[in-house]
C-alpha cells in the first residue's frame, strides 16, 4: 500500500541507519535502529503510523537533505 508520507526508504544494516525519503524529497536518517524494527518497519501495513509512533519516538535522526 502507498505511503502518503513515505516515499521510499533503505536499511543499512551495517551502521544500524534507516534512511527515509518523505513524499516532500525530505530525507532523514534514522541512528541506530536495530534489524529487528527496520523489519517491523518494512512489514507495517501503514509506514506513517509506524514512522511517528515507532521510530520518531525512540530513535535520534540527521536530516540529510
Amino acid at each position: 500500500m502507498p505511503s502518503s508520507i513515505v516515499n521510499s526508504y533503505i536499511y543499512f544494516p551495517e551502521t544500524e541507519v534507516l534512511r527515509i525519503i518523505y513524499q516532500s524529497g525530505a530525507v532523514y536518517d534514522y541512528l541506530k535502529v536495530p534489524l529487528s524494527i527496520s523489519e517491523k518497519f518494512r512489514e507495517a501495513r501503514s509506514k506513517g503510523r509506524f514512522l511517528n509512533s515507532v521510530i520518531k519516538r525512540r530513535f535520534k535522526y540527521i536530516k540529510v537533505s
